[in-house]
């Protein structure tokens, strides 16, 4: 029998996670069915669940790679010398994650997947610790970031790093949430809006 190439395997997995997400993004989690999936990738039962055993495990796959993609940009960013402002920084990752297609699917669409992902992890055990694990992964990628700013002489060390990076991600998850329910919401506006709160001069306020 000839031998798989593990290239092989790499784009068959991504295959049908691609024809999985975009399961989920039109018809929820509850509302597709792996018959569902397998319609969509046009592949034989056995050789998806080869890969994943059920949707629960699609589920996973997909949120620890949306997790790792936008940690690890956090991370290269503290690595930057000075690291990119807050402003910068989001709409970077904003723009990779949205902009870059998550899975082939339009912009709208991979918002209201990772809002479904955010929902499922209230019923889905599994998933929450999928979610806690990627959620504290980010924190400490911003804590490195803060730390990045504080050596370079652009931030303050009066604020704990870790409030700093939790109101970073509320603002992030606040944007997906956005375009998720109401669409139109562009990158530039979040940029924007950044870069005017952080203009704020506190001496000149009473």
């Amino acid at each position: 029998m000839a031998r798989v190439s593990q290239e092989h395997l790499d784009a068959r997995r991504r295959q049908i996670l691609t024809g999985a997400a975009r399961c989920f993004a039109g018809n929820g989690f509850h509302g597709t069915s792996m018959q569902d999936v397998l319609k969509e990738v046009g592949l034989s039962a056995g050789a998806v669940y080869r890969y994943f055993p059920g949707k629960e495990d699609l589920i996973a796959a997909i949120a620890d790679e949306a997790f790792g993609g936008i940690r690890e940009a956090f991370e290269e960013a503290a690595h930057l010398v000075p690291p990119p402002t807050p402003d910068v920084l989001l709409g970077r990752v904003l723009r990779g994650v949205l902009e870059g297609r998550m899975y082939g699917m339009e912009r709208r669409e991979c918002t209201m997947l990772v809002v479904q992902v955010w929902a499922e992890t209230m019923r889905n055990e599994r998933l929450a610790k999928t979610l806690d694990e990627g959620y504290a992964g980010m924190r400490a990628a911003w804590a490195k970031l803060v730390e990045a700013y504080r050596a370079a002489g652009i931030m303050h060390s009066d604020v704990p790093a870790d409030d700093v990076a939790r109101t970073m991600i509320a603002t992030a998850q606040g944007f997906i949430a956005q375009e998720a329910l109401f669409g139109g919401v562009e990158v530039e506006a979040l940029e924007n809006g950044l870069r005017g709160l952080m203009s704020m001069d506190p001496q000149k306020i009473s």
